[in-house]
């Protein structure tokens, strides 16, 4: 069977006519001869396709279609859209099988997953080095200056208003344990330590990965839906170097300002609940944190929120390059993006308590 000419969408209902009035029955081996077509768009496409279908339905033997070249990847992309040509997943059995399958395969997901985010982790690595070494070719300044006001100059009124309600809430909670004991002026050492060790850099770090962490994900994913990422790849456009390095440089530099933004504010909410539940002036406040913490107590914090920053702004981009082309995925992996954001932060923090303890810092 062969085909040439012209099939567009402009042909489409004289060839949808012609096709239809062919004997298909009885015809034995067919072979799809289309390498003669000058012009071919998806509905000529899936006219070959549906030929194709029809003939196979009559019980004949069929080859092709046989394209030029050029057209190959749309037919191949038409065909694989097709319902019957869509992968199903195996029968998941039932009862206890059922859920050990379950479990298995969430499990194989879950390591297949991190071992993709680990090659994500080590190509924004590379090439992140080669911005810093090679700024004035790779470094987009302004793009970076864009996401620090982004991610930290538009959190601030957010992250302060946690940050002092938290203060408050621990100097409360703190101040009506120690009253038993009569060890109220210990409100501020476990304020001091509390904040600038712990506390300040975790809620800080939490808040960023559901605020700028999921507007990452959600942004990337976005342009994947419109395809504005497979237009940059065909521009020749390096999408890690325009999209994500600005993000994680961005919110690296935002994040440790922002922490110690939160830990100012934290110790203000405590300074005020001190001096209206115990009636501890400030200078005494003062007094009293400056014996409890030294500057030590908080570069352990702030040192934290870099490494936290790198792993919210990784995560998050590549989730967004691993939105599918719809709408659903886009919540669907904003979502997920947060979850491990946060798990992983709080891992992070958990593994650097350990270390510092160990190192008795």
């Amino acid at each position: 069977m062969a085909v040439g000419g012209d099939w567009t969408i402009g042909e489409s209902a004289r060839l949808d006519r012609e096709l239809n009035a062919l004997e298909l029955k009885g015809q034995g081996p067919v072979t799809i001869d289309a390498s003669k077509l000058s012009r071919l768009d998806s509905a000529g496409a899936w006219l070959l396709l549906r030929t194709r279908r029809a003939l196979e339905a009559a019980g004949n033997t069929v080859s092709g279609p046989e394209v030029p070249e050029r057209y190959q990847p749309l037919l191949e992309n038409l065909d694989q859209e097709q319902p019957e040509n869509r992968k199903s997943g195996p029968r998941i059995p039932k009862g206890f099988r059922g859920r050990l399958y379950r479990i298995g395969r969430t499990t194989v997901q879950n390591l297949k997953q991190a071992v993709s985010i680990l090659g994500y982790l080590g190509r924004v690595t590379v090439e992140t080095g080669e911005a810093i070494v090679k700024p004035r070719h790779n470094l987009r300044v302004t793009a970076i200056v864009h996401q620090v006001e982004e991610t930290g100059i538009n959190a601030l009124p957010i992250v302060g208003l946690l940050a002092f309600l938290i203060g408050v809430v621990l100097a409360y909670q703190g101040a009506d344990q120690l009253k038993r004991f009569g060890a109220e002026i210990f409100t501020i050492n476990l304020l001091g330590v509390g904040l600038l060790r712990e506390i300040g850099g975790l809620i800080t770090a939490i808040i960023v990965a559901g605020r700028s962490g999921s507007a990452f994900t959600a942004q990337i994913g976005t342009m994947r839906v419109n395809e504005e990422i497979d237009a940059m790849q065909t521009m020749g456009l390096n999408t890690v170097d325009t999209l994500v390095l600005p993000r994680v440089i961005g919110l690296v530099i935002a994040l440790p300002l922002l922490t110690f933004y939160a830990m100012v504010m934290g110790l203000i909410g405590g300074a005020m609940m001190c001096y209206f539940a115990l009636d501890i002036t400030i200078p005494i406040f003062l007094r009293q944190l400056n014996d409890a913490v030294s500057v030590n107590t908080m570069m352990v914090g702030l040192i934290k929120a870099p490494v936290f920053a790198f792993v919210i702004a990784l995560v998050g981009c590549y989730e967004g390059f691993q939105v599918q082309r719809n709408a659903a995925s886009v919540g669907q992996l904003t979502t997920r993006s947060v979850v491990e954001s946060i798990f992983l932060v709080i891992v992070l923090d958990a593994a650097f308590s350990v270390m510092f303890s160990i190192l008795d810092i």
